[in-house]
């Protein structure tokens, strides 16, 4: 699982690195990522439009994407434990 994939950038190393490891695990292992960016945004965290692009075809190939929209987990569950505790 990683999670908050496209929150930070990653140096070319880090992304070649984090392919190997997709391209290692690809038809052996479940893999889940969490991100709250879009594809089209992870070009800001893999900077090489070619290695971005090759990264998605592996995540995708084969893959179920769950889109579970734009709202904040997180702030929705604070919000309700405020409400309850009132």
């Amino acid at each position: 699982m990683i999670d908050e994939l496209g929150y930070m950038e990653l140096d070319r190393r880090g992304a070649e690195l984090l392919f190997q490891v997709l391209t290692e695990r690809e038809e052996n292992n479940s893999i889940a990522i969490a991100s709250n960016e879009s594809f089209s945004g992870w070009t800001k965290t893999f900077t090489d439009p070619r290695l971005c692009a090759a990264i998605v075809d592996r995540l995708t190939f084969n893959g179920t994407i769950i889109e579970t929209g734009t709202d904040s987990y997180r702030l929705a569950h604070t919000r309700q434990q405020r409400s309850n505790s009132l």
